[in-house]
């Protein structure tokens, strides 16, 4: 078996190094400006093939035609992309090589956040109120009957990059004139106040086979808009309330049509009613140290597992490892110092410590959910005196 891993960004060491322990032949295309930066698990890659990039962005037909020539002497089973930004391109090689795996209508419902909104809102799930900025009497149906804020996404960025809340129609149009040609690429979302959840899924032969719920501290938006640190925290599990969000994560699973893979999702809990409501879904590992988060309390690698389905393919017979019925909290943030002392943070519940330079990340792992939360809540506070920088919001995918 011979996989073709397609990264633009630096991830998914865990990944390559299953895929060589299940004995395959494993290739990874990725950015020539990573090439003296990014220390790849280089004993587990067979072959690293570079492509020129602009801001980790490659060319369609240059990467089409370089892959098409690489496959003349590798015969290439599966090609996996290790990122959301690397999805489109992955099932458009695919579909012109004819490789097994997502094509490209598929992955629309992970990739573009109107195709998904749709999607959700036509199988039963519950929306925030949107609109497409393509025909102008519906965006002022929409300015009419949905009151501001609202909130302005790129259609094909990930995360919260690019993201702004829109306070009146003047604003409104005064950036969709700024945007110009470009307005398209962009929805028009209600903003709905309330704790914004994620579930962590693994999918096998269109089965969900295992999820785990978590909740941010304070939204991802606010974070990368307003500064500050960034936690997530395993939910506490047996409540009514993690019940009935696995239960929409189900509905949403089945609803995009995912057949194998790893998919990271979130909800926003609304603050009046309690409704969850679906935001965004993902064919990947989420991003922020997530699966070290997963990693850490449930045992389960979500990187090695998505390794194992490839390889696996339609065969099927994939069944996850038990998964550690503890708890964990994750805390990442900016860091004025380059290389932030975390000696300070040394209860024993610390299992992960964040080595990336202008950046400090802990995980700590407790069988006491009130634990997690107590440290969280405490090393949280420290972070914000001792050691927090900030930066102005991504507007691209520039890393």
């Amino acid at each position: 078996m011979t996989i073709l891993a397609i990264a633009s960004f630096e991830k998914g060491h865990e990944f390559l190094r299953e895929c060589k322990r299940q004995g395959a032949r494993t290739l990874l295309l990725t950015s020539a400006s990573l090439k003296d930066t990014a220390e790849w698990p280089t004993e587990a890659i067979d072959e690293i093939y570079y492509m020129p990039d602009v801001d980790k962005r490659w060319d369609r037909t240059a990467t089409l035609h370089a892959v098409a020539y690489l496959a003349r002497t590798e015969a290439i089973d599966r090609l996996v992309p290790l990122d959301d930004f690397d999805l489109e391109m992955a099932a458009f090689l695919r579909e012109h090589l004819r490789i097994p795996g997502m094509g490209e209508t598929t992955t629309r419902y992970f990739r573009d956040k109107l195709a998904m909104r749709m999607r959700a809102r036509e199988e039963g799930l519950r929306v925030p109120e949107f609109v497409g900025l393509i025909n102008h009497g519906r965006i002022h149906q929409f300015t009419r009957a949905v009151p501001p804020p609202w909130v302005l996404k790129p259609r094909f960025l990930a995360g919260a990059i690019g993201i702004r809340k829109i306070h009146d129609p003047d604003q409104l149009w005064q950036a969709l004139e700024t945007l110009g040609d470009q307005q398209s690429y962009y929805v028009l979302e209600a903003y709905v106040p309330g704790a914004v959840v994620h579930v962590d899924s693994i999918v096998s032969e269109r089965r969900l086979v295992f999820a785990s719920a978590s909740a941010y501290g304070a939204p991802p938006l606010d974070v990368s808009h307003g500064g500050g640190v960034f936690t997530s925290k395993l939910l506490r599990r047996g409540t009514e309330f993690e019940a009935a969000l696995l239960e929409e994560n189900r509905k949403l699973m089945t609803a995009m049509g995912l057949v194998r893979g790893v998919s990271h999702s979130e909800f926003i809990v609304q603050a009046e009613t309690g409704d969850v409501h679906f935001l965004e879904t993902s064919a990947r590992v989420g991003g922020a140290n997530i699966a070290d988060l997963i990693a850490a309390g449930r045992g389960i690698n979500l990187w090695a597992e998505w390794a194992r389905i490839e390889l696996l393919g339609s065969k099927g017979g994939y069944a996850p490892p038990a998964a550690r019925e503890e708890y964990a909290g994750l805390l990442v943030a900016l860091s004025r110092q380059e290389h932030p002392d975390t000696s300070g943070f040394n209860d024993p519940e610390v299992v992960w410590r964040m080595a990336k330079r202008h950046h400090i990340g802990l995980i700590v792992q407790s069988p006491d959910p009130g634990r997690v939360e107590d440290l969280l809540a405490s090393y949280t506070h420290r972070v914000e005196l001792d050691f927090l920088a900030t930066a102005p919001p991504r507007e691209n995918a520039v890393d």
